[in-house]
């Protein structure tokens, strides 16, 4: 099971000091490492990379090809409760991130929305009354409370 996790998420960017103010602006925090073709920038207990995506191409040794808008993924940030949903969600418009649906209630009986990062990576930002969040605001499936009936 220790190998059942992600520790880092890279993201290809077209710019990435821009890209670096976005997440900075979302809460993400540049650390000391990196260079001038990466960034690195620590969420809880998950590090965000910013690489440039000619140079993440590279070395995957893959051609670079136009970017689909919907590409298949999405990450999500899960929060306590729907006005917390909200109030990300209007920081990272702010911020210049795209909506592509505002948070709204949703037929799994949760809250979410979803708003594109400045080089389109899609985020979901929801409120999920199912899962609870612990007190760092992380998600743990495994040790959630059981229910009572």
């Amino acid at each position: 099971m220790r190998d059942a996790r992600v520790t880092l998420v890279t993201l290809g960017v077209t710019d990435i000091a821009r890209a670096a103010r976005f997440y900075e602006t979302l809460g993400w925090v540049r650390t000391d490492q990196g260079n001038d073709k990466v960034i690195f920038l620590q969420g809880e207990g998950l590090v965000l990379s910013l690489f440039g995506l000619q140079d993440l191409a590279d070395d995957a040794s893959l051609p670079l090809e136009a970017l689909p808008r919907f590409r298949g993924m999405t990450l999500a940030i899960n929060l306590s409760s729907e006005a917390e949903a909200d109030r990300l969600f209007a920081l990272a418009c702010e911020a210049g991130g795209v909506p592509v649906k505002a948070p709204q209630k949703v037929f799994w009986g949760g809250y979410s929305g979803y708003f594109a990062d400045p080089d389109g990576h899609l985020w979901e930002i929801a409120h999920n009354p199912f899962f609870a969040l612990d007190a760092a605001g992380r998600l743990d499936l495994l040790n959630q409370p059981k229910d009572p009936a």
